[in-house]
């Protein structure tokens, strides 16, 4: 059984990026999104521009992962062109690049690492830690994991969390933040004046609200489920992190398109350099790959991700508030 740095060796052949299906994904997914918020503006009757609507809040959700690639460096690396849509639609989803692929960069290479992997990611405690904290850092660590935190992602994560406070705390530095922002209001406001508040509603917030709510339910629940590890430093391991604590979200073949196979996230964090079309190949052939900790977006499952609060190291698992006493 391959592991640790084999196991990693032994994914190197699926890196190799196939650039025409780079290209392809990338071009299609842009035509699909631009034609979604064409259609939620233009469209004659009322219930196909609602579809219009929620199908952009999809295609935003799966170019945004796309999107996540490319920061990656997995696909069309060194590309002007690619380098100007990616950065165009990093601004449009409230992504400043100088706090997004930082932070994100950070949570890959210390993924499920006790005491620091809150860095662009959700914050965890042990119950010692939780029990020996003040009420307002109770109160503020559960309110980060709530699910109206990831419901309101946009106002929350996106808005106030990647632009506004990343501004207040260092304007030198994530200057992009304040410019981020101005574009994202500016858009809001044109199509509002413009257009009024339904196509307001219907071609720029809802579609937002939507994408962003799934993004963070989605990036919780691959790092939060039933049977996830947390290590100390001392214990941590790279690629015992990416299989212990990165789930398999099982998936039918439409969202797994929408979410352009985020799913396979235990892959993903074993190596990021392999591009998001290459991962259910590289499951299938990798046997150790197959033996994945699973979760799902069905109702139980979501609930049961949802109510994991804690690290206890005596049990060796994540627990609910109920199980704290």
């Amino acid at each position: 059984m391959l592991a640790g740095k084999e196991l990693i060796i032994a994914t190197k052949p699926y890196v190799k990026e196939i650039r025409w299906k780079s290209w392809f994904h990338t071009i299609s997914s842009f035509f699909l999104l631009t034609g979604s918020i064409f259609g939620t503006i233009y469209a004659p009757f009322l219930i196909v521009r609602i579809i219009c609507s929620i199908f952009c809040a999809m295609m935003l959700a799966r170019f945004f992962i796309i999107f996540h690639d490319y920061q990656h460096h997995t696909i069309l690396h060194k590309s002007f062109f690619a380098n100007l849509i990616f950065t165009a639609f990093g601004v449009y989803m409230l992504s400043p690049p100088s706090i997004w692929k930082r932070s994100h960069d950070f949570h890959h290479n210390n993924n499920a690492k006790l005491y620091s992997a809150s860095i662009g990611s959700f914050p965890i405690m042990t119950k010692q830690k939780f029990l020996e904290s003040t009420k307002r850092e109770q109160f503020l660590y559960l309110a980060i994991r709530h699910p109206l935190n990831m419901f309101f992602a946009y106002f929350t994560t996106f808005m106030y969390g990647l632009c506004i406070q990343s501004f207040l705390s260092s304007p030198r530095r994530h200057w992009d933040s304040l410019v981020v922002l101005i574009i994202h209001y500016s858009i809001a406001v044109f199509l509002f004046v413009h257009f009024g508040w339904l196509t307001w509603f219907l071609a720029f917030f809802l579609p937002f609200f939507l994408s962003h709510m799934l993004g963070s339910y989605l990036f919780y629940a691959q790092h939060n489920f039933p049977g996830v590890v947390f290590r100390n430093n001392v214990e941590w391991s790279y690629a015992n992190a990416a299989l212990e604590s990165s789930s398999y979200m099982a998936m039918n073949p439409f969202f797994k398109w929408v979410t352009a196979n985020i799913g396979y996230h235990h892959i993903h964090h074993l190596n990021s350099r392999i591009p998001f079309y290459r991962l259910p190949e590289a499951m299938a052939k990798i046997t150790e790959l197959q033996n994945a900790k699973i979760t799902t977006l069905k109702p139980s499952d979501i609930i049961a991700c949802l109510r994991l609060k804690l690290w206890d190291p005596d049990q060796n698992k994540m627990i609910s508030l109920s199980e704290l006493s």
